[in-house]
């Protein structure tokens, strides 16, 4: 089956063979022809299976089919969490709609709101955004959805684990009733499916791969060591295995950048990643890494997140994450679209319970390997593999209200139900001074009267 038989016009099929793809990935063999339809999507795929075309080319044929966007409107709204994933899925829209009289732009946070203002007063027909971003920019009325006829939310679960989830109920709550809704994911939560309740209405569901699983082109092991060691054992296997590109994730912008420092001193070319650098600095990092003059990309999850990189033969875990679902969004980075890849995990003894609970979402024990020189004076505990289900987290229970007593009345409160004033309690306090019994202690604690002297 080829893309011709989805239902896609001729400018968007030759765009896609200039690209040089032939056959629909899953994901796209069912999303296209549903998209197209005009209907509502939920659709689970893991990274690198094509999911952004599985968005970006229906909604370009359903949009060139009539209108344009008027002067600062938008007739396609699509969210993604991350300034990195915005620009790939922007970049996406464009190399497809490259033969089509359709306008798109991207918007995102860390860089100068005005240029972007300007691009949005002539009206796109879609507009790819950050959601904080795109907030600022609706509070200044240079962007207005009275066009809008399709909202896609993408890696809607990252976006809630950021917690973007009040930008997008504000979004949500200024945007037509009558829209089109389109949910891809890597996984879908409990709490997106919550989510999706209130957005998506008979939706089709597309769910490629099984949830929490890992793909099968991905080699996976463990390198147990001490933490002290970990940059000398990653320097040591960069040089040993010949590296030329990795990914390696830590779980601290602070511990990103003394890796980078530590690789940089032993001559490897190394650049760091993550929400404290400039917008300009990371798009810098990430083409150089992407060219290959820069060998190492150190990034934290929330930087990394919807990162594109071809052919990506390695990724590093070099701290594992406090999240199990991360390390399958981690791993993802590799062996994409077929392709062949690894991914090494760096665990020391006092990540255990990362390494148990990691075993226990994907359902599998990972292979260990020690490396010579580097034998942990701390050893990691054998693993043993839980089966049982993962229980959704309990919700707090609130707060108990007030004791009360056997009247119903609560304590502090007189029989009124209202609570004494403070003149009242004042006046209170007096009259019991005053009424006390000679040699009684009062409120000062002091019985004695002022000149009395201490009996011997």
């Amino acid at each position: 089956m080829g893309f011709a038989s989805l239902g896609l016009s001729a400018p968007l099929l030759e765009a896609v063979a200039e690209q040089g793809y032939k056959t629909p990935s899953p994901i796209q063999a069912q999303a296209i022809p549903a998209v197209i339809k005009g209907r509502d999507v939920m659709a689970a795929a893991q990274t690198g299976t094509g999911k952004t075309a599985g968005f970006t080319l229906p909604i370009l044929e359903r949009l060139s089919k009539d209108g344009r966007a008027q002067a600062n409107q938008v007739r396609s709204l699509i969210l993604t969490p991350t300034r990195e994933l915005a620009v790939q899925v922007g970049e996406s829209v464009a190399t497809y709609g490259k033969h089509l009289p359709l306008r798109s732009t991207v918007v995102y946070g860390g860089v100068k709101i005005n240029p972007q203002m300007m691009k949005l007063r002539r009206g796109v027909d879609v507009l790819v955004a950050t959601p904080g971003r795109l907030l600022d920019l609706y509070n200044r009325n240079a962007v207005k959805f009275k066009q809008l006829e399709v909202l896609v939310l993408d890696e809607a679960d990252r976006m809630l684990d950021m917690g973007f989830i009040h930008d997008i109920r504000k979004i949500l709550s200024v945007l037509p009733k009558q829209r089109q809704n389109l949910m891809f994911s890597a996984t879908f939560s409990d709490e997106i499916r919550h989510l999706a309740k209130g957005l998506v209405k008979q939706p089709v569901e597309i769910s490629v791969n099984p949830r929490n699983t890992t793909a099968k082109t991905v080699k996976q092991w463990i390198c147990p060591v001490d933490k002290k060691q970990k940059p000398a054992l990653l320097t040591q296997l960069i040089r040993d295995n010949r590296w030329r590109q990795v990914l390696v994730f830590t779980r601290t912008k602070q511990g990103a950048d003394r890796l980078t420092r530590h690789l940089k001193g032993k001559g490897i070319e190394a650049e760091a990643i993550h929400g404290n650098k400039s917008q300009g600095a990371r798009t810098k990092a990430l083409a150089d890494f992407k060219e290959g003059s820069v060998r190492i990309l150190v990034a934290t999850d929330i930087a990394a997140r919807g990162l594109d990189i071809d052919q990506l033969p390695q990724v590093v875990n070099f701290d594992l994450p406090h999240v199990a679902e991360d390390y399958i969004h981690r791993i993802g980075r590799t062996g994409r679209a077929g392709a062949r890849g690894q991914a090494i995990s760096l665990v020391s003894a006092d990540e255990f319970k990362q390494l148990s609970d990691i075993e226990r979402l994907i359902k599998q024990l990972l292979t260990r390997k020690l490396i010579d020189g580097f034998e942990p004076v701390h050893d990691l505990p054998a693993s043993h593999l839980d089966l049982r289900p993962i229980r959704p987290k309990k919700p707090k229970k609130p707060k108990k209200p007030k004791a009360e007593h056997k009247d119903g009345q609560r304590s502090g409160e007189n029989t009124q139900g209202h609570k004494p004033s403070a003149k009242n309690k004042r006046y209170a306090g007096n009259r019991n001074r005053t009424s006390a019994k000679p040699g009684s202690r009062t409120r000062r604690g002091n019985s004695r009267r002022r000149g009395e002297v201490k009996n011997s």
